[in-house]
């Protein structure tokens, strides 16, 4: 058997080209797991995988203010926080309405700034959207919203992507009162208490006076139940956590 003795410039070669050979390998890898995130569905939180039966009440406020002593008086009553996510343009037209909800201790929410369709807008045209609305939330209120729903609950993966690179979490619901359609105050307890479940988001808009008459027996009957309010950040988990392909947060590795 003849074996083939190789120069220090041959051994030198062929270690480089081991090297760019790893180096390749490692790259074309890396390239292939980005193509599958960037083909994965990404998907906002419709509800939370939670032990007990905490659930978290929210209203979107895009439109009229003119229930929002009411609103507030209520859950003051009840002993109840509530996340309020804020359009921009309302938080423009009812400054003092957000610095009063804000100030009875409720979340806000960055709800856009302009309620357009963000699965018809850009990754920089969202971006830009979510950060002008932030920008004035925190003018006014002091506080940076951490959570954001997108307009009329359209999405796409930029929308969803977008608020994470801004450090925001995409929130929807999982119970929606419809109270936006004018359905009578029954119908809105009924139907809440239809949907309602452990981890739950009920979704609830200000400015609408038939929310208004159903917010006291809503709030009654769940309680009721032994369900407990709390806002959305408490409602969410900490730690490491993914969204399923329900919507709903669970802890990495559940």
């Amino acid at each position: 058997m003849r074996y083939r003795v190789f120069g220090k410039k041959q051994v030198i070669w062929i270690v480089a080209a081991a090297v760019w050979a790893a180096v390749l390998i490692v790259v074309l890898i890396l390239s292939a797991t980005r193509a599958v995130s960037a083909g994965a569905k990404l998907l906002p939180v419709y509800s939370v995988a939670r032990d007990d039966k905490k659930i978290a009440l929210t209203f979107n406020c895009a439109w009229g203010d003119e229930t929002t002593d009411g609103v507030l008086e209520i859950l003051r009553e009840n002993g109840v926080k509530a996340t309020f996510f804020f359009v921009g343009t309302f938080a423009q037209k009812y400054p003092e309405s957000v610095k009063k909800i804000c100030n009875a201790g409720h979340e806000p929410g960055n709800h856009s700034m302009y309620h357009n369709d963000p699965a018809k807008q850009s990754f920089t045209e969202i971006s830009s959207d979510i950060e002008e609305c932030n920008a004035l939330l925190y003018s006014l209120t002091g506080v940076r919203p951490t959570l954001y729903r997108a307009p009329s609950g359209a999405y796409s993966n930029d929308t969803v992507a977008a608020a994470q690179e801004l450090g925001l979490i995409s929130v929807q619901w999982s119970a929606d009162s419809i109270d936006w359609k004018d359905p009578s105050p029954d119908t809105i307890l009924r139907r809440i208490e239809k949907r309602v479940s452990p981890g739950g988001i009920l979704l609830f808009h200000l400015g609408k006076q038939n929310t208004l008459d159903a917010l006291p027996e809503v709030l009654s009957s769940l309680k009721s139940q032994g369900y407990e309010f709390c806002t959305v950040s408490e409602l969410l988990l900490p730690g490491e956590t993914y969204v399923d392909a329900n919507g709903v947060q669970r802890p990495a590795g559940d």
